[in-house]
């Protein structure tokens, strides 16, 4: 099941030298936010660090904000491929082995990827529409990795069930990195046990 898509872009990349443009310019707006924020950050700015030419940038995104918001959406594939590949090593039906990878590799991504600890899926940038909103998109995505794990549909109580965990774990982890920089490991225990307990009234 392929779950990773693609950003709504200006145009498409057709050739892979403008495919590797386009990484650049995502990977600039990237470091650019952990330096400056999203106040500061400019189109301009994103091209200088980039190396590539000011009308490059406008002619995959018309404005600062749609290049946060297609990095944020890289973020989300990204996130999704690394759970995917974990996810063949666990045993089928282990759902608290799933629970342990998607917050695991969140962790991950909060601490080490250039740009996430500010826009991680949009979550903290208010960029998209209210009807596509980060945490929808995100439950979206795990339900169906969970129910083709657990050979069971991804249904409305479960899509319910990952989004209830989704917004509760959001509220935490946030918690966690403002206690801690890197993120309060205390905190995200007492995260894991809510969640267990949470859910296993449905996958037990």
């Amino acid at each position: 099941m392929d779950l990773v898509s693609h950003a709504p872009l200006r145009r498409t990349p057709m050739q892979q030298r403008s495919a590797e443009r386009l990484t650049r310019i995502l990977d600039a707006c990237a470091e650019l936010l952990d330096e400056t924020g999203y106040e500061e950050l400019s189109t301009r700015a994103v091209a200088a660090r980039a190396g590539v030419p000011i009308g490059s940038v406008y002619r995959f995104f018309g404005n600062k904000r749609a290049l946060v918001d297609a990095l944020a959406h890289r973020n989300l594939d990204s996130y999704t491929t690394r759970i995917t590949g974990r996810l063949a090593a666990l045993p089928a039906g282990d759902w608290r082995g799933v629970l342990d990878v998607v917050l695991d590799e969140y962790m991950a991504m909060k601490r080490t990827v250039p740009g996430f600890a500010l826009i991680d899926f949009g979550t903290q940038i208010p960029v998209g529409t209210p009807a596509a909103a980060p945490n929808h998109q995100v439950a979206d995505r795990l339900a169906e990795l969970i129910a083709a794990h657990l050979g069971r549909s991804a249904d409305a109580e479960l899509r319910r069930a990952v989004l209830v965990s989704v917004e509760a774990a959001d509220a935490l982890l946030q918690l966690a990195f403002r206690e801690q920089p890197s993120g309060d490991e205390e905190i995200l225990a007492e995260t894991r046990e809510l969640l267990r307990a949470y859910l296993a009234r449905l996958l037990d």
